[in-house]
């Protein structure tokens, strides 16, 4: 695995061989962000699908994982803090 100073966590650790994501933010994933910063975001979204009750077959709901996986990883925008008066919905 090659080595990289992560631009969230600024820890040198192992970086991805391949980006773990398809698209612009998998190859911006590869090139910035650590292993361990990543699994933080899988629990993070795992968290999100629950709470908010999404099918992530559904477009917007996978919108809205994009946007807070952009949020989370690379401070980007407002992330969804974890509002249970929203539970089962993902409109804000």
């Amino acid at each position: 695995m090659p080595e990289l100073t992560c631009s969230r966590c600024g820890t040198t650790r192992d970086g991805f061989e391949r980006p773990p994501f398809p698209g612009a933010i998998g190859q911006r994933v590869q090139a910035e962000l650590c292993q361990v910063c990543w699994g933080d975001w899988l629990k993070q979204q795992t968290m999100l699908i629950n709470h908010y009750g999404l099918n992530v077959m559904d477009p917007q709901a996978r919108q809205f994982l994009i946007k807070n996986m952009s949020s989370f990883l690379f401070k980007a925008g407002d992330g969804a803090d974890i509002d249970t008066t929203k539970q089962g919905t993902i409109t804000h």
